[in-house]
Formats: C-alpha cells, structure tokens, sequence
C-alpha cells in the first residue's frame, strides 16, 4: 500500500534539497575549479548526490567542466573539476540613491560586468525613475547581447520590505510604500528582488568578499543613508517588515548637528554625506554635494578637506564602536568614502573602535562598484540560497 507523506514531511525534504543545493553552487563559487569529491568532503554530502546536483547545475549553465582534467595517482577517470560558467548568465542591478540611480550587469562571481549611474534631473517620484532604472539596463543588456539575465535586484537605504517587494519608507526620496517589485517587473519583464542596501551588502561581502566564512558580519554603511545589517551562520537578520537595521537616530557621542526628530547628535544627520558636503562647501573647499570632490581636493594636497574626512571617520568609528558593543561580530564591513579611499581616515575610524577591537574593522570589498554590487546581490542572493529555481525555459 502507497504511503501519504504529510505536508510537513514535504516542505522538510525540500528544505533539504534546497540546502544541499546552495552549499554545492557555494563549494563551487569558493573553490572552483574543484572535483565532485573535493566537494562531496567539503560539504558532508554524498559523492553521488554532489554529481546529481553537479549534473543539474551544467544542464542550467550555472557549471562547466574545467577544460584540463586533474590527472590522479591511480587508474581510472581522472577527476575532472567544475568552475562556475561566468560566460553566460548576468543579473541585473538597481540601486537607488539620493543625487542618482545605478544600474549594473554582474556575473555569477559579483563582479559588475557594466554599469551606468543615472541622475535623477527630473526629481525622485518612484514611477519614473523606476521606469528609467528599466530603460538603463536594457540599454547595457543590449550593448552585451551574449549576456542572459537570470533576474533583476534592487537596493535602497530607508526602509525596505524584502517579503512585499517594497520601500516602505524613505524620507531623502521623498518614498513612501512603493511597489518596486510590481513596478519594476512590469518594465522590465524579469523576476525582481528587493532588499535595503546594507543587507545587500552584507551578503555581497559573505558571498565574494573579504568577509566570506565570517560567523557573524556587521555592514555599517554610511553615505547619504546612514544604516546597518547583521549577519550570523549566513542568515541577515530582517526583523518584522525588514526593518532591522534602522539606526538613523541612534546617538553619537560628540555629535552637535541638529536633526528633524528635534534632537542633535544623531547617527544620519551628523555623518551624512549631506553634511559632510555642506561643511565642505562652507569652508570653500568643493562647490557641489559630491563627496569624491573632496577625497580629490585630500590627495592633492588640502589640509581643511583632510580635516573633515579624518573627522567623520572618527565618528564613524565611534558609532562601529556602539554597535560593536551591542553586537560583538566576529568581522564588522564599513562603507564610508574616508575609510574606503584614505589609509589616514581608516586608521582614525579604527582608533576609537579600540585597539584590542580595530582589527576586525574592514573598508568595503567593493570600493569601487559599491552601489552596483549592492543591487546585483540581491540578486545572486537569491541564487545561491535557491539555485535550482533558474529555468532555461524562462530565460
């Protein structure tokens, strides 16, 4: 007599397959070119279940054989690795911010294949900028026409709701409950996935950055936006409605600027680029709200531009402080324009985290394609967690 599995029992066995399925594409992403039994002794699993999911994988394009066999001390087939196939399939990537948005092509390695920023010239309401964002990476799939996109990811600062596809709320844009899955979806007729930046971040850097086989990760990001993500066992922790992560109004020792919510000394308001900006452009430095302008005006040779970027990333090592206290990660990931592009501001920013903790202090892996990498990862997320959901047939 046939027996009824329960639903339970379903769900449980497909988590499994799902699980194994991910730590075998991972094995392959950290250390291919590797043999099928490399990876059957990395990941626990069976050899014959590691070339099931190895055969399945090469029928998606996600593998290939590596072209040179390693030959073995013995008779028989040598062992023959497998490599990501990086050639054939891209993701595209949105990321919304402030002054413009960026959009990107990135293989299945993370590395940003094209992109392009667009300024926002006309303003920042949702539907057009949505639709220009879709525009954008058409033009860059068409200028790489041997590029098949597997989806599109979106990143923004504020508060966005990953399960709804949604920005719930940010106020520098003036957004309020957006549909961008919805929207963007419908433009672009892709599968879209939506996270805020930092998460995205922190998965970037757990997948093929410097913080890969970390325990726990903290991204601090701070541009415009300033906000974080905590990473443990490589879940990002999202909070009810993916709100986690908001410390917007988080106070910072020795802050002085005046925020909206009627205090001063709060996270976003005292290091926002905005700021940092402003007091640049008060000392005569630059003329505009760009912050690489100032990094420029630093190496060549400007004291008072040193000044502020050394400034700000000590208070920015300040807050790392705070959260190191609160969290205690194992690695915490800062995304600060001082920091990332400056030995003297990275040091500052590690010298009031402490010295028996600044060695867990690291710039971005990606200082040069942050926002671009920060949309495709929401992306590649995805992939790695659920590779076996990539249809051929849709694609």
């Amino acid at each position: 007599m046939p027996t009824l599995t329960s639903p339970l029992a379903r769900a449980a066995d497909s988590d499994r397959r799902r699980t194994s399925a991910s730590v075998v594409l991972r094995s392959v992403l950290e250390h291919g070119p590797v043999a099928r039994s490399t990876i059957a002794r990395l990941t626990g699993l069976s050899p014959a279940s590691v070339t099931d999911y190895c055969a399945r994988f090469t029928r998606l394009g996600l593998i290939e054989e590596a072209a040179v066999p390693r030959r073995t001390s013995g008779v028989g087939r040598p062992h023959v690795p497998v490599d990501l196939d990086s050639s054939r399939f891209v993701v595209g990537g949105v990321h919304v911010a402030v002054p413009h948005t960026t959009v990107a092509l990135l293989d299945l390695r993370g590395r940003v294949v094209a992109s392009r920023e667009l300024k926002h010239a006309d303003g920042t309401d949702p539907a057009p900028v949505l639709a220009r964002a879709a525009e954008g990476l058409g033009a860059l799939l068409a200028a790489h026409p041997g590029c098949r996109p597997l989806g599109v990811g979106f990143a923004a600062g504020g508060w966005v709701d990953r399960e709804t596809g949604t920005v719930v709320e940010h106020p520098l844009l003036g957004w309020r409950d957006v549909p961008v899955r919805e929207l963007l979806g419908a433009h672009t007729g892709l599968p879209v996935h939506v996270d805020g930046h930092a998460r995205a971040l922190v998965n970037a850097e757990r997948l093929f950055g410097r913080a890969r086989g970390s325990r726990s990760v903290l991204q601090l990001f701070v541009g415009n936006v300033v906000d974080a993500a905590f990473a443990t066992h490589d879940e990002v922790h999202h909070g009810p409605r993916s709100q986690a992560g908001v410390i917007a109004h988080l106070p910072v020792p020795g802050g002085a600027e005046p925020c909206e919510c009627g205090r001063t000394g709060c996270l976003q308001v005292e290091l926002s680029e905005r700021t940092l900006c402003r007091k640049a452009r008060a000392a005569g430095v630059i003329a505009g709200v760009n912050p690489m302008h100032l990094v420029r005006a630093a190496a060549d040779g400007d004291a008072v531009a040193v000044r502020l970027l050394v400034e700000r990333s000590r208070m920015t090592g300040r807050a790392a402080g705070l959260l190191l206290d609160v969290l205690n990660p194992d690695v915490v990931v800062v995304t600060e324009v001082g920091a990332v592009h400056r030995e003297d501001c990275l040091a500052a920013l590690r010298e009031e985290v402490g010295a028996g903790r600044s060695g867990s202090v690291i710039p971005t892996s990606f200082p040069d394609a942050v926002l671009a990498v920060a949309g495709g990862a929401v992306a590649l997320d995805v992939l790695y967690r659920d590779p076996l959901t990539v249809s051929p047939e849709r694609i």
